[in-house]
């Protein structure tokens, strides 16, 4: 792994694991600034999709509505790389939480794009979905199997 890899990581990892772990326990501030206020934005989620700022906090801030209490939150990166001004990451995100009152737990493998803005890495698109076995795990907004 490169070093510009490698303190990309350092950077971005602990920052992207609060911010994971503070939207399972119903906080959506800090998943949002990690993310550009720069147009082209995606999201491929688990359970929504949309493109664009405009579209996408809404969308968060009905994520975070969704749980409370979490209990644990880890992102186990599988591979990563930094190209210029542009990076990525591919990984699982394991979660324990309550979700809309019940106690879950649940992995999602995702992808994330970033972008370097004004010296800052930020997140341009995630891409998430749940493992092959795992399609039985209930998620608001979730309207079949993965």
């Amino acid at each position: 792994m490169s070093t510009e890899t490698e303190a990309f990581l350092a950077e971005m990892v602990p920052q992207q694991q609060a911010a994971d772990a503070a939207i399972h326990d119903g906080d959506a501030g800090p998943r949002l600034a990690l993310w550009s206020q720069n147009d082209p934005l995606t999201l491929f989620g688990a359970s929504l999709s949309g493109s664009g700022r405009a579209e996408l906090e809404p969308m968060f801030h009905n994520v975070a509505s969704w749980f409370s209490h979490s209990d644990s939150f880890d992102l186990e990166i599988i591979a990563a790389g930094v190209n210029g001004d542009l990076a990525y990451t591919v990984g699982y995100e394991h979660s324990a939480t309550t979700v809309e009152g019940t106690p879950r737990k649940y992995s999602l493998r995702v992808t994330h794009v970033y972008r370097r803005e004004d010296g800052a890495w930020r997140i341009v698109h995630r891409h998430a979905d749940f493992p092959p076995g795992e399609a039985g795990v209930p998620l608001p907004g979730r309207t079949g199997p993965s």
